[in-house]
């Protein structure tokens, strides 16, 4: 049966092992405190659901993907149950955070790009593992257009260091088919094949075993930033770790009987 969980701007619905977070802030899906929150606390919730295999991070409507800043709310704070001192001290905390949930998923993340992703968009996307973009999708850092900065770091993910800084510096949106062209989105669709695309990645990677995903997640964000001769022995261990449980075995016998695995998640 699905599962369902209502925030004021993010739903977490989970349907065979795959779950969708839809972000929902009309009217084009910017950020402000709350909505950060509301992110971190849906991917968080995730970790710990045994029946999650993977996500798919996507937003409602058609007019972003993510707006960036709520240029109204820029320094606000946050309602006084979250107002606290490392609030008061540290304002980009919440925003790390909401990333980093992402990052830290404990499942693989697509990213269903179903409209333009602007500045934290951009940044949240970066996040995912897996990107699918609309048609209409793009991609931009205009923060420097309205006296702030953004998430450069995360953008070298995507497209590499120089057409970072070309991004960053011009404030320019570029267009999905651009991304797909440099390597960051794996396909571009129409937008009413988005999710159905979205979904059939989801439905393979559901198929794998929950336990070689969570490990291969957390192994490659460890090795991510890591010298080569350190990753790959950090990778080693990992490999060594996922032989421990009976679900590895099944994965080999499956393969050589040619039959469905059956996970039991040991």
């Amino acid at each position: 049966m699905p599962e369902g969980t209502e925030d004021r701007v993010v739903r977490v619905d989970v349907v065979d092992h795959v779950a969708t977070v839809t972000f929902d802030r009309p009217p084009v899906n910017a950020v402000n405190v709350m909505a950060l929150l509301a992110i971190r606390d849906a991917f968080r919730s995730l970790n710990d659901n045994r029946d999650v295999r993977v996500a798919i991070f996507t937003a409602a409507g058609d007019r972003a993907f993510m707006g960036g800043a709520d240029l109204g709310s820029v320094g606000e704070r946050p309602d006084p149950a979250v107002d606290t001192p490392v609030f008061q001290l540290d304002s980009g905390r919440v925003a790390r955070e909401a990333m980093w949930a992402v990052t830290d998923c404990a499942v693989p993340v697509i990213g269903a790009i179903n409209g333009p992703a602007i500045g934290a968009g951009v940044a949240f996307a970066a996040c995912c593992d897996i990107l699918v973009a609309a048609e209409s999708a793009s991609f931009g850092t205009l923060e420097i257009n309205v006296g702030l900065l953004g998430a450069s770091s995360q953008l070298s993910l995507l497209v590499g260091r120089h057409k970072a800084r070309e991004m960053f510096f011009l404030g320019e949106k570029v267009p999905a088919a651009e991304m797909y062209r440099l390597g960051a989105v794996r396909e571009v669709v129409p937008r009413d094949k988005l999710m159905s695309v979205a979904g059939e990645i989801a439905a393979t990677l559901a198929s794998k075993s929950p336990i070689a995903l969570r490990l291969a997640k957390e192994s490659m964000n460890r090795v991510e930033h890591m010298p080569l001769k350190e990753a790959y022995r950090t990778e080693q261990d990992y490999t060594a770790r996922l032989l421990t449980y009976e679900d590895s075995a099944e994965a080999r016998q499956a393969y050589l009987e040619k039959r469905p695995p059956e996970w039991k998640w040991r």
